[in-house]
Formats: structure tokens, C-alpha cells, sequence
């Protein structure tokens, strides 16, 4: 499953954000996410890949967060075993 490749089709087709301002060096403040949208974000991300991402692991870090520190919180989740998930 390619992380990255995801969260930009779920930025693009449920948050409306442009493509071309997808990057990973772009941060969920930078892509237009305001609080509300970036929890809605972030429950799409855990549907889409069948994880359960600390709500504190983004939005204590919402203005500096970038797309590719957030596929590597995704990534660290998904090589957890499911037991320890909601730890």
C-alpha cells in the first residue's frame, strides 16, 4: 500500500485540496486543514488504512506537521500489532 499516494487522494477528493500543493514537505496547516478538518482528516486516514492514530500525535503538532511526518506516524501504526493499536 503506498502511504503517500493515499493521504493525497483522500486530501484531493474529500478535502478538496489541489494536487499540486500536495507535497511532502507541505504541513496540514499549509494545505488549508483548520482543527475541525484536520480531526475529519484524520478519521479518514484511519479508515483508509485500518489503524488508530493518536489524536495527540497530530494536533499538538498541527502547524508544523508535514504530509511526510504524518505517513511516517501512519507507517508506525500500520507495523503495530493490532492488539497494541489503541495503546
Amino acid at each position: 500500500m503506498n502511504i503517500e499516494h493515499t493521504v493525497q487522494q483522500i486530501l484531493m477528493d474529500k478535502f478538496h485540496v489541489e494536487g499540486a500543493l500536495i507535497k511532502p514537505s507541505a504541513t496540514l496547516q499549509d494545505l488549508g486543514l483548520d482543527s475541525l478538518s484536520l480531526m475529519e482528516f484524520v478519521f479518514a486516514l484511519e479508515d483508509a488504512f485500518q489503524v488508530r492514530i493518536p489524536e495527540e500525535r497530530v494536533e499538538s503538532a498541527r502547524e508544523r506537521l508535514t504530509l511526510d511526518e504524518l505517513s511516517t506516524v501512519i507507517r508506525e501504526h500500520l507495523d503495530r500489532p493490532a492488539a497494541a493499536q489503541g495503546a
